[in-house]
C-alpha cells in the first residue's frame, strides 16, 4: 500500500503495538487511578505514560504536525481540529475496563488532514486483534479483511453501546430510555464491550450492526470511523445528518437502513463539543 502518508500509517501501527505491549505490562501500582471530570471519569499512569510514548514515536518523524490526545486535553491542551495534518489519539481507550481488568482495552490512533480522516489504526491489545484502514484502501483485522454485516432487519441486529461517564440522573434517563425503546423494537440483543474503539470495529467486522453513542469524544472515535467505513459502513449525526467528528455524538452501522431506525428511537440529549470556543489554540 503506497503512496501519500504511507510512512505515517505505517508508524500507526507501529506504536500502537508497541503501546499495546505497555498496557499488558502494566504492573499494579499503574493501575492505581485518579479522576478527571467526574469520579467515574478514570486516569492512570498507563495512559499518561502511553500518550507520552505515542506521542514522542510520531513527532520525532513528524515534528510539525499537529496533536489531540485524550490525556493532554485533559491537562488543558486545545482540541481544535485544522486543515493540518493531525494525529488523534486515545492511549487507553477503556481505562475503567483497564483499572478492573475487564478484557476490552485499545490503543486509538486516527489522523486527518484538511479536516479529513485518512486512516485509522486500533489495536484492541488484550485480545491481540490489530485493526486498522486507510481511505479508499479497505479495513483489515490482523491483516484479514473485514466487511459489516448484510443484516437489513432490525429485528434481527445486535446493537452496542455504551452508557459514558456522565452520571447527571436527566442524561441517564435518557441514556436507559433509549436503550430500553431499541431492546423493545424489538432486536436481538444490545451489547457493550466499555471501549467506543472496540465498538466500532465489531461493527466493522459484522460482530454487532450498529453502534451509537452521545457524549463520546474525538478521540474515541476517529480511528474507528475509518475502519467502518472502509468496512463498508455508514456513519450519521444522531439527528440524521452529516457525521461531524467533534460532535461528541454518532451512529455508525452497516447500512443506512439499521442507522436511521435507530436514530428514530434516541433520546437526544445536548453535550459540548469538542472544539468548543472556550478551547484556545495556543
Amino acid at each position: 500500500m503506497a503512496g501519500e502518508w504511507q510512512e505515517a500509517y505505517d508508524r500507526a501501527v507501529e506504536v500502537a503495538r508497541k503501546a499495546g505491549e505497555v498496557i499488558k505490562e502494566a504492573g499494579e501500582q499503574e493501575i492505581k487511578c485518579n479522576t478527571k471530570s467526574s469520579t467515574v471519569d478514570l486516569v492512570t499512569k498507563t495512559d499518561e505514560r502511553v500518550e507520552k510514548l505515542i506521542f514522542a514515536f510520531l513527532r520525532e518523524r513528524f515534528p510539525d504536525h499537529c496533536y489531540i490526545g485524550e490525556e493532554s486535553v485533559a491537562k488543558g491542551q486545545p482540541c481544535i481540529l485544522t486543515d493540518k495534518p493531525t494525529w488523534i489519539i486515545d492511549p487507553v481507550d477503556g481505562t475503567t475496563n483497564f483499572v478492573h481488568e475487564f478484557p476490552f482495552v485499545a490503543v486509538s490512533i486516527a489522523f486527518a488532514v484538511n479536516k479529513e480522516l485518512e486512516f485509522g489504526v486500533v489495536y484492541s491489545c488484550l485480545e491481540d486483534k490489530m485493526y486498522k484502514a486507510r481511505k479508499g484502501k479497505g479495513a483489515f483485522c490482523n491483516d484479514e479483511p473485514i466487511q459489516v454485516s448484510d443484516v437489513k432487519d432490525i429485528k434481527k441486529s445486535l446493537i452496542i453501546s455504551e452508557h459514558g461517564t456522565d452520571r447527571c440522573p436527566e442524561k441517564v434517563n435518557k441514556i436507559f430510555s433509549t436503550m430500553k425503546k431499541i431492546l423493545c423494537i424489538p432486536v436481538h440483543g444490545l451489547r457493550g464491550s466499555g471501549t467506543a474503539a472496540t465498538n466500532m470495529c465489531l461493527v466493522a467486522t459484522g460482530a454487532v450492526e450498529a453502534f451509537f453513542e452521545i457524549g463520546i469524544h474525538c478521540w474515541d472515535i476517529a480511528a474507528g470511523a475509518v475502519i467502518v467505513l472502509e468496512a463498508g459502513g455508514v456513519l450519521l449525526d444522531v439527528d440524521g445528518g452529516k457525521f461531524d467528528l467533534m460532535s461528541r455524538r454518532m451512529v455508525s452501522a452497516n447500512n443506512d437502513t439499521i442507522a436511521k431506525r435507530i436514530i428514530e428511537e434516541l433520546e437526544i440529549f445536548p453535550v459540548e463539543r469538542d472544539d468548543a470556543p472556550q478551547q484556545k489554540c495556543s
